[in-house]
């Protein structure tokens, strides 16, 4: 099914922020006490210093890199977005590339909680 032409612009402001490393302007579009995946270290992280806090950890280690190929809204009016994403050391070695799905609730016109699964 088709996204809202503002959900979808939503979320490719989200990783343009991502990818630019601008975690302020992504903070901007979740929701307060935003549930998060750590998919760097396993878990999940709440609210905008936890997200801050999760990315500080993981730009510190790995450079990643996720390029939105494709959005579609699920039934349940969650968006699934296909994602390309690629992983880097610090020192620009390739750790990993491959795809996956990310999935958002959205409340409010801002993210309320993403979630990651595999590609299929």
């Amino acid at each position: 099914m088709a996204v809202a032409g503002g959900d979808e612009a939503l979320l490719r402001r989200a990783y343009d922020g991502f990818n630019a490393r601008d975690v302020e302007s992504v903070v901007a579009l979740m929701h307060r006490d935003v549930d998060w995946p750590n998919a760097f270290e396993g878990g999940r992280v709440r609210g905008h210093d936890g997200v801050r806090a999760y990315w500080a950890r993981q730009f510190e280690q790995i450079d990643p890199e996720v390029t939105p190929r494709g959005f579609d809204e699920r039934p349940d009016g969650r968006i699934a977005v296909a994602v390309h994403q690629v992983v880097r050391s610090r020192a620009g070695e390739l750790i990993a590339a491959g795809d996956v799905v990310h999935v958002y609730a959205l409340r409010d016109g801002l993210v309320e909680r993403m979630d990651v699964e595999p590609a299929g």
